[in-house]
């Protein structure tokens, strides 16, 4: 599906590389998270995965095309990128319009335009949202949802997801998890660039950590997380319930758990096995 090979980039010519010799695949069908700090050049590999950004050196290929080779607007239609924020990303001066913009560019029947609107829509909670109104008149989290259904509507193989849970409640922050979850089930790759490591060990089963422009780890998400001082050098804090895992660990516990429904059920076999429980 998605292959990067070797890729450097510099912006603006600068001395030091953003990437540094990055190589990666991603399979049809997986759920990826990319995760660092600041800086430490994800939603600069992100952006190489449709052609927004094209590799000063390497390759990247998407069902086996060259993206500097291939139109953007081609890539588009196979690779949706989701900004993180949604002002970079919303244009159109009406909630329809801009859901609709990219069905308008595959040259879709009025028909299949609204049945997709409506379909997108739904699938992000924003089905009861009058259509005719301007996207700025939402909410941050709504319009997050927006820019979702907005590359949900383009029916793209995959979608690069930038910081999906930035700005939301709750409520927005489990949606956005419902939806990886349904775009998944429907066979869709889903690529997540963020910091929210909760949401991670919620919705990704693989995790890429990157520093300093390069990746120091690939590997199931159970096992990325539980490894402390692996996070540490990339300068990310744990999961709470990773945390309270190595503490009891380091008091002669064996416990593994990422999410707290996991952490409720190994937490309460531990105490079971306390005496007088």
């Amino acid at each position: 599906m998605i292959d990067v090979r070797d890729v450097w980039f510099w912006y603006n010519n600068g001395d030091e590389p953003a990437l540094r010799g990055v190589s990666l695949s991603i399979d049809s069908g997986e759920v990826v998270s990319i995760i660092g700090q600041n800086g430490g050049g994800k939603t600069t590999l992100a952006k190489h995965l449709n052609g927004l950004l094209k590799p000063s050196k390497g390759a990247v290929l998407v069902d086996g095309r060259d993206t500097r080779e291939t139109p953007t607007h081609i890539l588009a239609s196979t690779v949706a990128y989701v900004f993180q924020n949604p002002s970079h990303q919303i244009f159109m001066s009406t909630v329809y319009d801009e859901v609709a913009y990219g069905p308008l560019q595959q040259n879709l029947p009025k028909s299949a335009i609204d049945n997709r609107v409506a379909t997108a829509l739904e699938m992000v909670g924003l089905g009861a949202v009058d259509t005719k109104i301007h996207p700025y008149d939402l909410d941050y989290g709504q319009m997050k949802l927006l820019t979702i259904a907005s590359a949900i509507a383009m029916n793209p193989d995959v979608i690069v997801l930038d910081e999906p849970t930035t700005g939301q409640d709750h409520r927005g922050r489990r949606k956005v998890a419902e939806v990886v979850k349904r775009l998944n089930n429907m066979g869709k790759t889903i690529i997540i660039i963020t910091h929210d490591m909760k949401f991670v060990t919620e919705t990704a089963r693989r995790t890429v950590v990157m520093a300093n422009g390069q990746i120091i780890a690939d590997g199931p998400t159970s096992a990325i997380m539980s490894d402390v001082e692996l996070l540490a050098r990339a300068a990310i804090k744990p999961p709470q319930t990773v945390q309270l895992a190595h503490a009891l660990n380091e008091r002669g516990y064996r416990l593994r758990m990422l999410t707290i429904s996991e952490a409720l059920e190994e937490l309460g076999k531990m105490l079971k096995r306390q005496p007088g429980w």
